[in-house]
């Protein structure tokens, strides 16, 4: 019931005139290469979800998520190839007598069966009466949040900062749900300083990261030293701009990595932009993580 995990994550350096001159250097953890449907975060996340689920006995994950939803990509892959069945309760009722796009299509062909709901009866996802009529709708499921998030996922996370990451002193890395960070933030050591980008407007991921980390339970001393940029979200969730388009392509070009325009890129745009505003001392080591759900690209 384990995820394959089909290539270990390499970190590379990404090499700039401008940024070596100023005696900064900045490497990526490639995440993204770590399966070719449950890339970066999202295999972290599942990892022990998926085990769990296994030792209480479970056939059927339930797990929610937009049309788009990276998540939803990634759950329905995982649970084909770890022998579940898989729900995905979609936002947006109109969208159950439409064509399936990109990334629903490819959840079904991994066997997702999708329940579409209204905007509305979505907000009250965390319900227990939502959760118990789809109890009722279903049978028995092992729930997963929408992007994943709880605290075998959060456990999963943490398995990102291993030795070579803790050499550096900068960690960065796009936030989303806020799991993620909780993790990376969680097994960082002490001198280091995690700066999540976050994908959304507004400073809510703030509140709930600290909530994120009240809660679980880690066996290291906490990173005091973190903090979530909300200046690059450039518009919004899933929102972009030319400014952002035209990084990523020439980033891309430059050193062969792919970006996505809804995490990646905001990351690694906010990251040059903290360089080149003279944020990070000279003889700084940076690390972004590439997370992966590059499903989600459209340039």
């Amino acid at each position: 019931m384990m995820l394959k995990l089909y290539e270990n994550p390499s970190v590379e350096e990404v090499k700039e005139t401008w940024i070596n001159e100023k005696g900064i250097r900045l490497f990526i953890k490639r995440e993204d290469r770590i399966h070719p449907y449950v890339s970066g975060n999202k295999w972290r996340k599942l990892k022990y979800n998926l085990l769990k689920a296994h030792e209480d006995g479970h056939r059927t994950l339930l797990t929610f998520g937009g049309a788009y939803s990276n998540h939803i990509y990634a759950a329905a892959a995982a649970a084909k190839e770890a022998g579940f069945q898989s729900i995905g309760v979609i936002r947006g009722d109109e969208l159950a007598d439409k064509p399936l796009n990109t990334t629903l299509s490819f959840a079904r062909d991994n066997g997702m069966r999708f329940h579409f709901v209204t905007r509305e009866n979505y907000r009250n996802k965390r319900e227990e009466q939502f959760i118990a009529s789809l109890r009722e709708l279903f049978g028995e499921f092992y729930l997963l949040p929408e992007g994943g998030t709880n605290d075998l996922a959060i456990k999963g996370c943490e398995e990102i900062v291993d030795d070579e990451v803790r050499s550096f002193d900068f960690i960065a890395l796009p936030v989303g749900t806020g799991g993620t960070i909780s993790g990376v933030i969680s097994a960082s050591d002490k001198y280091q300083q995690v700066i999540g980008f976050s994908a959304l407007k507004g400073d809510f991921l703030i509140d709930d990261v600290k909530n994120f980390l009240s809660t679980y339970q880690h066996n290291r001393p906490l990173s005091l030293n973190w903090q979530i940029e909300t200046d690059y979200h450039f518009g919004g969730y899933a929102k972009t701009t030319s400014k952002l388009i035209n990084f990523i392509r020439q980033f891309e070009a430059a050193h062969d990595i792919p970006l996505d325009q809804v995490y990646t890129g905001k990351m690694m745009y906010g990251v040059y932009d903290k360089i080149s505003k003279g944020y990070f001392d000279e003889g700084a080591k940076i690390l972004a993580i590439h997370t992966g759900g590059l499903q989600g690209r459209r340039l």
